[in-house]
């Protein structure tokens, strides 16, 4: 684990990378969590992690994966949509004067209706969007939205 002012340096002088996961289930909807943590606090978002240091990016799917939603997802099984920017004008630390610079990888996979979720300690609840309802509501994030817009 990262000291905190170790990490609000890191945060204050380069991008993070990150994974984010557009989960689509056999109706066509779409995963979004509640965010309960900075940055994007309060709103909804797809479900995504820092790739940690030495970390192979098909160790991060697994990890983030089953953080965020319970579930395992191997790399094997998504499909790379493209590389994001997001950038945020506070911090997971909510320390004046430090933004946050993510550089995404947006993956997307396919999920059984039966699928069963575990929330995890950032959201404070998961559920299925229809494609319309997260680009014209205005609780889902922007960034989330982009992801949409593309595809």
């Amino acid at each position: 684990m990262i000291e905190k002012n170790d990490f609000l340096k890191i945060i204050n002088l380069t991008p993070l990378v990150s994974i984010d996961l557009i989960l689509k289930d056999e109706s066509g909807n779409y995963l979004l969590g509640k965010r309960l943590n900075r940055p994007a606090q309060g709103y909804w978002f797809v479900p995504g992690g820092r790739i940690k240091k030495n970390e192979k990016i098909a160790d991060a799917m697994i990890r983030i994966s089953s953080t965020e939603t319970g579930i395992e997802i191997p790399l094997s099984k998504t499909h790379l949509l493209g590389t994001f920017d997001h950038i945020y004008d506070d911090n997971c630390f909510s320390e004046k004067g430090i933004n946050t610079h993510y550089v995404v990888l947006a993956y997307s996979a396919n999920l059984s209706n039966s699928a069963t979720f575990k929330i995890d300690d950032q959201h404070s609840e998961l559920k299925w969007w229809s494609k319309d309802d997260i680009l014209t509501s205005p609780d889902v994030h922007p960034n989330t939205k982009a992801y949409f817009t593309k595809t």
